[in-house]
């Protein structure tokens, strides 16, 4: 299993703009559009990844745990779905579905949303406030799949009640950790 970092893109960095399909509603809907009155947590993530697999349950949980309280929740899927089949539309849609994700799972399919999230690998994490700052980036905690630490969504959690309370974020972020984004 290929280990790939984040590249831990500026902190205060302006979130990029998108409009993209959501796999499982079929609409175009822009980050304008969905973005929490909080907060936005912004995940690039795929289906096929044993990192993403390893954690989806939590992510499941944060959405429904943060997603009242305004922050919002987006899945982006930025994978070669040609080279990587698991990771199409079609299939993406099927897993959303499966573990109930509370928040719009989108498709990527030119990558340039990955490209200027400067996203490197899945699950990596943005998280922004409500003015579409970053205020974190880094890793949902240090769980791993061939670790025995469990999957808490520590670290993420803490920011994202940092941002909610009005409370110093966290100093010590530290980079996600995954399978590389499947350029074309």
């Amino acid at each position: 299993m290929a280990r790939i970092p984040s590249t831990m893109m500026p902190l205060g960095t302006r979130a990029p703009e998108f409009t993209l399909p959501d796999t499982v509603s079929g609409r175009e809907l822009s980050l304008h559009e969905i973005k929490g009155e909080k907060g936005t947590l912004v995940m690039f993530i795929c289906n096929h990844c044993p990192f993403v697999i390893h954690v989806n349950e939590q992510l499941v949980k944060l959405g429904n745990d943060y997603q009242p309280n305004g922050i919002k929740l987006v899945a982006i899927s930025s994978n070669d779905a040609t080279k990587y089949p698991e990771d199409s539309p079609e299939k993406m849609r099927l897993v959303a579905k499966k573990l109930t994700y509370p928040f719009p799972y989108f498709y990527d399919e030119t990558q340039e949303i990955a490209e200027a999230y400067d996203a490197a690998c899945t699950p990596d994490f943005f998280l922004f406030d409500a003015e579409m700052r970053l205020v974190y980036r880094g890793q949902l905690d240090g769980a791993r799949p061939d670790n025995d630490v469990p999957v808490t969504g520590y670290d993420l959690r803490e920011a994202m009640d940092a941002l909610l309370y009005g409370e110093e974020m966290p100093q010590d972020q530290k980079p996600s950790v995954g399978c590389s984004i499947k350029w074309k």
